[in-house]
């Protein structure tokens, strides 16, 4: 892989990928980038992270929750993100869900924990009965990727070590 591209997925690999996320502001903003890449390579993403951002008010649950048709036209018309009224939708929609399980639970976060363990497919379900634009390869990289689920790094990566000394919650078993 060639510059700058390279230094992009090393970056993401290296110090976010399969490490435990525990504010309840960046598991939506996780999720709704896993959303956005349906269709897309994962490097569209992250080359349009602060975007998303910007654009989502920092990935701030509340805000996105309360966002008016004056904001779905503004995302639909931001060239920093992916203009997909499906997905647009789902992000204001889940996070709506969201202030509903952190109602129930306390948190995003302790919903997971609640639902944990779970198979990839039970998950699966879960995520589409509570969440919109959730399909099976969406909801396991997501999970992959907060450390949920296994598989985000082999075991001879070196960065596997460092996940493990973070006790991510698929060796909770």
């Amino acid at each position: 892989m060639k510059e700058p591209s390279r230094s992009l997925h090393q970056h993401y690999h290296d110090n976010h990928y399969g490490f435990p996320i525990h504010d309840d502001n960046e598991l939506f903003g996780r999720l709704l980038m896993e959303i956005n890449q349906a269709g897309l390579s994962w490097e569209t993403i992250l080359k349009k992270e602060k975007s998303f951002r910007k654009a989502y008010d920092d990935f701030n649950i509340e805000k996105v929750a309360a966002y008016s048709e004056t904001d779905r036209e503004r995302l639909l018309n931001d060239p920093g993100i992916i203009r997909n009224k499906l997905k647009v939708n789902a992000a204001i929609e889940n996070a709506k869900s969201i202030l509903e399980l952190q109602k129930e639970y306390g948190s995003f976060g302790k919903w997971l924990e609640h639902h944990h363990p779970k198979t990839k497919e039970e998950w699966v379900k879960l995520f589409k009965k509570t969440f919109r634009f959730t399909g099976g390869e969406i909801v396991n990289e997501f999970l992959m990727s907060i450390g949920y689920l296994p598989g985000a790094h082999s075991e001879t990566c070196p960065v596997h070590q460092e996940i493990i000394k973070v006790k991510p919650m698929w060796l909770k078993r």
